[in-house]
């Protein structure tokens, strides 16, 4: 009972971004569908998940499609929430935000936003090419009571798939930023964005160092940098010369004797030694001094890491990296434990697209028609970011009461262990076996048990009729 008081106390900081307490009423129905369910086909799930009356399963459908739940006030909202409930990870006083894109199988012929995907990676049981949705993600780092850290989704939006205008088409790294800062503002401190290789471009760089805040990515080997031109004693007519002696960050490999030793930072592997360099070279993409750190591990091979934040120390640097790949943890739950992307939305006045099919462009189109695949984008919006805010409140559960979950929790594992903080899943099974309680105990107390008692069928829920 204790979990569902304390889960409602968290919800409740979200109900300014609902125009009626209905709305409301229905989203939280929503999020703790996304809490409990067993499987993940879609919306129908919540159906099954709270043995919601039939009925109401176009009532579902018209939350994610309705204006009165404000997506940007709902994802400004949880931004304050995640910084009130975690222990945020900070580095110099500053957060670190995590970012990264993620490719979702949609087979749906009528669903706005679905192409080709092409997918990197390593993994051989992905195909290389899918039709889908491209999101972007952006997590926060937080720290659990036992100090293990974890990534907090905040937000996740499509980015491609859609041209709206043929003369103005920003590129995926001017959308993440346009992502990022919104965020970023709603943090009140400067933060520290991880990256992978692909974001560390001028694009990305320029206005985050405009608006305060600081990158940590991977660089290419054959990247090239410059000394700082040296100063002359007598000052010649026109510009300073800005730009020294050229660095190819390839040949930096060869300075053997410079390299320093140390255990890794990275978590994980305290009993590895690896060996680096650091060097403040001018990077002429964005026209000033970064730090390059070369890192020779053992197993991983060689990379170069990049900061623009100075101050960071080189094993700073390594560590902070290796932090990055904890939203690749995330997207494993989002996917498999929450359905975070397992919407089907389908947009009936929209013409068939074809298997390999690229970017629908929109700029021919009537205006109806531009604003029927706008609604039906920010449906997918809601209901993606309704399935990041059900990911943190799991994880804030987990954090916070993780003795309490596993006295709930009524399943077994192989790998489980009561002394460490349990994973969604067990927080989400714990939920599940502890709403009987809370129903019967809470009857007519409390807003969430009204709530789902009014719409639950009591033939299908035996609770609501010993709570009756």
């Amino acid at each position: 009972m204790q979990l569902w008081i304390e889960w409602y106390r968290c919800v409740l900081e979200l109900r300014p971004a609902c125009s009626r307490t209905r709305t409301f009423l229905w989203m939280c129905l929503v999020l703790v569908g996304f809490s409990i369910r067993r499987d993940l086909l879609g919306v129908t799930s919540f159906v099954r998940a709270l043995h919601l009356r039939p009925e109401w399963y176009p009532r579902l459908l018209h939350l994610f499609h309705s204006s009165a739940l404000k997506l940007e006030k709902l994802t400004e909202l949880w931004v304050h929430l995640v910084l009130k409930l975690f222990h945020v990870l900070r580095y110099q006083g500053r957060v670190v935000l995590v970012a990264d894109g993620l490719k979702v199988p949609k087979e749906g012929k009528k669903m706005p936003a679905v192409k080709s995907l092409h997918q990197e990676s390593g993994n051989n049981s992905k195909p290389e090419y899918i039709m889908g949705h491209s999101f972007q993600v952006v997590g926060l780092l937080a720290r659990g009571l036992l100090g293990g850290l974890f990534c907090v989704p905040l937000a996740s939006r499509i980015h491609e798939g859609l041209v709206w205008c043929s003369r103005h088409r920003p590129t995926l790294l001017e959308k993440l930023v346009g992502l990022f800062l919104p965020i970023a503002r709603v943090l009140e401190s400067s933060a520290i964005l991880l990256a992978d290789a692909y974001y560390g471009n001028r694009s990305v760089i320029l206005p985050l160092l405009k608006a305060g805040h600081d990158l940590v990515t991977q660089v290419k080997g054959s990247s090239v940098a410059y000394l700082p031109a040296p100063r002359t004693p007598k000052r010649k007519a026109g510009r300073p010369k800005l730009y020294g002696k050229k660095v190819r960050l390839k040949d930096l490999w060869k300075r053997h004797s410079e390299f320093s030793s140390a255990k890794s930072p990275v978590y994980g592997e305290s009993t590895l030694q690896i060996r680096y360099f650091s060097v403040d070279l001018l990077w002429r993409p964005v026209g000033r001094l970064v730090r390059f750190v070369l890192v020779d591990h053992p197993t991983r091979g060689r990379i170069v890491l990049l900061s623009t934040l100075l101050s960071l120390t080189p094993l700073e640097v390594i560590e902070l990296y290796g932090y990055r790949f904890k939203i690749e943890v995330s997207f494993k739950q989002a996917i498999h434990t929450l359905g975070t992307y397992a919407y089907h939305f389908w947009m009936m006045a929209m013409k068939p697209i074809t298997r390999g099919s690229g970017n629908q462009h929109l700029h021919h189109k009537s205006k109806d028609y531009r604003e029927m695949v706008k609604a039906k984008l920010a449906a997918y919006h809601r209901y993606v970011q309704l399935g990041c805010i059900a990911q943190g409140l799991l994880q804030y559960l987990s954090a916070t009461f993780g003795a309490h979950v596993w006295s709930h929790f009524t399943g077994w594992l192989r790998t489980m262990d009561t002394k460490r903080s349990p994973s969604e899943m067990v927080v989400g099974q714990a939920l599940n076996s502890s709403l009987p309680e809370f129903l019967v105990t809470m009857h007519g107390k409390h807003d969430l048990e009204k709530s789902i008692a009014e719409n639950a069928d009591p033939s299908q829920f035996p609770e609501l009729s010993l709570s009756a």
